[in-house]
């Protein structure tokens, strides 16, 4: 189970942290996703990273402001997103998978999405 949390409403230029949590246990070998979905469109991959390595991934709509990071001992990921734009509003949504990073076919299990709007 994911549990995602940290959406808001905020002003374009402002900052907001995400937080996945995650019941089940998460492995070395798991990829933990974000992805986001904004209305009439589909879900899109926004970062991922790598559980054991922690290599991290991005789109290159959110790289350089969007930060993907993990706390094992609390088997949370998290998604600071700074220099928000109202493009980034959507449904936030983690993930937790084995094989691809950027296809969310590819991952397993899903949080329940949490909503960022962000106003110009």
């Amino acid at each position: 189970q994911l549990q995602a949390s940290g959406g808001g409403l905020v002003q374009a230029g402002d900052s907001l942290r995400l937080s996945c949590a995650a019941s089940g246990r998460i492995f070395s070998s798991h990829i933990m996703g974000w992805f986001r979905q904004a209305p009439g469109k589909e879900r899109e991959f926004v970062s991922a990273i790598r559980w054991g390595a922690g290599t991290t991934y991005y789109s290159d709509s959110v790289k350089g402001r969007f930060t993907i990071s993990r706390a094992k001992s609390e088997n949370t990921v998290y998604l600071q997103m700074t220099t928000l734009k109202p493009e980034d509003t959507a449904v936030y949504y983690c993930a937790k998978g084995f094989s691809t990073l950027y296809d969310p076919r590819g991952y397993n299990d899903w949080g329940q999405g949490t909503l960022v709007t962000v106003s110009s």
